[in-house]
């Protein structure tokens, strides 16, 4: 089963061209240049426009093998 629906490959291709032009803004409204950022922006897009996207990463990430001190 695909990951990614048609729609969102193509919001995203979109994205990278408006990237490669120098037209696409942040949020902030700074051009992008980073090639990860405009692809989460992309994505984003698609997400509001109902595409086959799936939801974001939550914040909550694997712990490495270190055991957290505790104070004694």
């Amino acid at each position: 089963m695909a990951k990614y629906g048609k729609a969102a490959s193509k919001n995203v291709k979109s994205t990278m061209r408006r990237r490669k032009k120098g037209t696409l803004k942040s949020g902030s409204g700074r051009t992008v240049k980073s090639r990860k950022q405009a692809i989460a922006i992309g994505l984003n897009e698609a997400r509001k426009k109902g595409a086959k996207v799936p939801r974001k990463a939550s914040g909550s990430r694997k712990r490495s093998g270190k055991k957290k001190r505790t104070s004694r």
